[in-house]
């Protein structure tokens, strides 16, 4: 995209005294002609830039412009690097490619590119997330509308939605926007969207509502668990809620939640066996032994 190639010409000009045409040319993978067409942009954009004509000629940012090397810290550095490397793991590598090298390039602290925290975005089906990743990012750009067939727990239906930002939370991709459908913003989980389609239609972007924004805050909690854990269950709980969710009792390990979406509840309970008991409320009690009763009879 030529807003990328423009804010990576500004940010090598901005990180060296002088540098050619050609030089741009060979970095961005376009012909020269393209390179007069960004620097004029540039220049149109208030980037105060001359060109130097003959031998060592070239192309520089007026002094008093450069940036102040020092504004960023190697430890600041290395964390930027590190959420690029992450965010390479559902996107083009040449992309995030070109950034890290314009980051470690011609700094005066030596950063290491090998850190030592890994992260890893991508799911088991890392091809068809960067294509969904991918399309969805042009679609915010370009204020155009995206459709797809959704799966959920009450079946399946078509989907028009006017896209605002691709939300990674919970362990999973989201892609959240205003659904012309229910005339409301939602969520809707990558994983289960499916034959995405970019319109041509555009649209007018909306003012989110803060609420909306709180994503952490879209239950209610209005319901109440009470449970008792097996001891060996210690370590999932831990991983789930942090050290201090359960009181270690004679009976087991106490655990209470506020919860919204008792079917989620449920099978996530069930997924434990006989590791748990649920003190209530009943209803979810219930729905595990209804649970229990239509698994067993696939076995007799």
């Amino acid at each position: 995209m030529r807003l990328d190639r423009l804010i990576g010409i500004l940010t090598v000009l901005l990180q060296n005294d002088r540098v050619t045409a050609p030089y741009l040319a060979e970095k961005f993978e376009v012909n020269r002609r393209t390179i007069g067409r960004d620097i004029d942009a540039l220049c149109q954009a208030g980037i105060p830039i001359v060109t130097f004509q003959g031998a060592g000629g070239g192309i520089s940012i007026m002094e008093g412009f450069k940036l102040d090397k020092n504004i960023l810290t190697v430890s600041e550095l290395s964390g930027i690097i590190a959420a690029l490397k992450g965010l390479g793991s559902v996107s083009e590598h040449t992309q995030v490619e070109r950034v890290l090298d314009k980051l470690g390039a011609n700094t005066e602290a030596v950063v290491s590119m090998s850190e030592p925290v890994i992260i890893d975005l991508s799911s088991h089906y890392r091809g068809q997330l960067t294509e969904k990743i991918e399309l969805i990012k042009q679609a915010v750009l370009d204020s155009r509308l995206i459709e797809f067939d959704y799966f959920y727990d009450k079946g399946e239906g078509h989907r028009l939605i006017e896209p605002h930002f691709v939300i990674f939370q919970w362990s999973s991709w989201y892609v959240f926007g205003f659904c012309l459908d229910r005339s409301d913003f939602r969520l809707f989980k990558l994983q289960r969207l499916w034959n995405l389609r970019l319109s041509d239609e555009h649209f007018e972007p909306r003012e989110v509502p803060l609420e909306k924004r709180d994503f952490n805050q879209r239950y209610d909690d209005a319901d109440k668990l009470v449970a008792l854990f097996d001891p060996s269950a210690k370590y999932q709980l831990i991983e789930a809620f942090g050290l201090d969710c359960f009181e270690e009792t004679a009976e087991g390990l106490r655990f209470e939640l506020g919860f919204s979406d008792g079917d989620y509840l449920t099978s996530w309970l069930f997924g434990f066996g006989d590791k748990v008991k649920v003190l209530e409320p009943r209803s979810v009690a219930e729905g595990i032994q209804s649970r229990a009763r239509n698994v067993l009879s696939l076995y007799l």
